[in-house]
């Protein structure tokens, strides 16, 4: 299996993207980790993959985040190719249901999938998220509101979440509109 992979800057740290000929893979924050470690901890998901690197191919995804991180991407349109248990699948698709600037807890997540005591496991399937930012994960929070669990840090959680809540303002004020109708975005 061939695997395309990029390394791009955003203003949470360096993402690392990765995908397949059947589509994105990867996107994770590479912290302090080199690419090699970085690519050495997905050998026994990929096991005989062969890396290359690729803006080309990884064009469309690191516009969109591009455009994300400026308030003009509210919905990614992006093929996946996401690796995991049924359940993992399941809480993934239910995080992209979440609309951009808005927040539901476990539980909530758990009733979408139909298994409303799995708030727990929504959590853990969370933390195995390989598509950060694109599976919104960081939209998922506690009953109470409150910040819990994200693979990057909450800091970077808590960022995202204020970001989108900055855009979501600033278009309701300009547009003089309601929060739903700026959220739909046509597909590209």
């Amino acid at each position: 299996m061939r695997v395309a992979y990029h390394v791009m800057s955003s203003p949470l740290g360096l993402l690392f993207l990765a995908r397949t000929e059947r589509g994105l893979r990867l996107v994770e924050f590479m912290d302090r980790r080199s690419l090699k470690r970085t690519i050495a901890a997905h050998e026994e998901d990929l096991p005989g993959a062969t890396w290359e690197p690729s803006l080309l191919e990884l064009k469309p995804v690191t516009d969109q985040i591009e455009d994300y991180f400026c308030g003009t991407v509210t919905e990614f349109h992006v093929t996946l190719d996401l690796a995991g248990t049924e359940f993992q699948l399941q809480v993934w698709k239910a995080l992209r249901a979440i609309p951009y600037g808005e927040t539901r807890s476990y539980g909530q997540v758990a009733k979408a999938i139909g298994q409303p005591k799995a708030a727990r496991a929504v959590g853990l399937a969370n933390n195995q998220n390989p598509v950060v930012i694109i599976v919104p994960c960081h939209r998922v929070v506690g009953a109470d509101g409150s910040l819990t669990g994200y693979g990057g840090g909450l800091p970077r959680k808590r960022k995202l979440l204020d970001l989108e809540t900055r855009f979501v303002n600033l278009a309701v004020r300009t547009a003089g509109g309601s929060r739903a109708s700026e959220r739909r975005r046509p597909a590209r």
